[in-house]
């Protein structure tokens, strides 16, 4: 037995576990209405930029139908808006609104202060390398 995997799979329990905990409460911060899932969401669109609904399907590893759903709800609390995918005009892309945008930001940057706070004691080193390691783990095929 690897203790070293052993390990790496509390640990991951651990963060997973605070995560989703987290996520519900970033998205209520964003909306009062949105479910946990919506976070994860509003992220990828905010850095990926206008994207189809079943690219974003097959990003988070969900249903077309469970997408669908979920971007029907952000569309109708104002947060995205679809237009028409300017290469395929028989699709759709899915972009932030712009209060989606403004909304989403500011939960993130409160998120990104509390990280900074709790990793003060690291080297920069550390923290590019802790990202680089998670960057690397999360291509991963079966993450």
């Amino acid at each position: 037995m690897d203790l070293a995997y052993l390990d790496l799979e509390r640990e991951l329990t651990v963060l997973l576990r605070r995560a989703r905990a987290k996520s519900g409460e970033m998205a209520r911060a964003v909306h009062p209405d949105l479910e946990s899932s919506a976070y994860g969401l509003l992220a990828r669109l905010e850095t990926g930029g206008g994207l189809r609904a079943t690219e974003l399907a097959a990003y988070f590893g969900v249903g077309k139908a469970t997408m669908s759903r979920q971007l029907r709800a952000l569309e109708e609390l104002g947060l995205v808006a679809r237009e028409p995918d300017p290469a395929d005009g028989r699709a759709w892309l899915v972009r932030l609104t712009e209060e989606g945008r403004e909304r989403f930001r500011r939960v993130r940057d409160a998120r990104r202060e509390r990280y900074v706070r709790r990793l003060t004691g690291w080297d920069r080193t550390e923290v590019a390398e802790l990202a680089r390691l998670l960057h690397q783990f999360n291509e991963g095929d079966d993450a």
